[in-house]
């Protein structure tokens, strides 16, 4: 009886120093990092040259180029731009990122898992000696698994716009002429104008 007191207390008095620890001695983040780390895709592909977008993103804060992030395209170059006060370098080699998704030749898989472990989103489904297959709502076209691939199967496909991932921003400067009929006197209404 008395050692389970004792180690009760011995717990309960550890467990009052690291809370007390983990208050006084917490760590506050970089708000650029995360405001940064926000706008990249979080593809965790590496082509930037960096483990994932949280490394790039506090590589950026310290002074690294902003333009390496090969998925993420002009867009995210722009972004991170306003965000770190600076101008947006020109671009003029960099072609803008064709959405692509990986597609897996499912008669010449031999099921060697080397796929599954190169994907840094679990884009890959199949178990050891068994066909395997990509999820393509959660692929994001890193094209991580097509190196470590054996037997080739593995292509990358370009992704073909329908009513789910297409681009619905609307432009205000935009003018579309609407007949309001709601009234007697006819009137155009139209979009925000220059």
């Amino acid at each position: 009886m008395f050692i389970l007191i004792s180690v009760t207390a011995l717990a309960l008095i550890f467990g009052a120093i690291l809370g007390f620890s983990s208050i006084k001695l917490k760590v506050e983040a970089d708000p650029i990092v995360e405001k940064i780390d926000a706008i990249l895709p979080q593809s965790q592909c590496g082509q930037c040259g960096y483990p994932g977008c949280k490394p790039y993103a506090e590589a950026i804060a310290n002074g690294d180029v902003i333009t390496k992030c090969v998925p993420g395209g002009r867009p995210t170059v722009v972004k991170i731009a306003e965000i770190m006060g600076v101008d947006v370098p020109a671009m003029d080699d960099v072609a803008e990122p064709e959405e692509m998704v990986a597609f897996i030749d499912e008669n010449m898989c031999i099921g060697c898992t080397k796929c599954i472990q190169a994907c840094p989103v679990d884009a890959i489904i199949g178990t050891n000696k068994a066909m395997h297959t990509i999820i393509p709502d959660l692929c994001t076209g890193c094209e991580l698994c097509v190196a470590p691939c054996p037997t080739d199967c593995i292509s990358m496909i370009k992704v073909k716009k329908d009513i789910d991932n297409w681009n619905w921003k609307f432009d205000p400067k935009l003018v579309i002429p609407v007949v309001n009929t709601t009234e007697i006197e006819k009137k155009l209404v139209v979009g925000e104008s220059e």
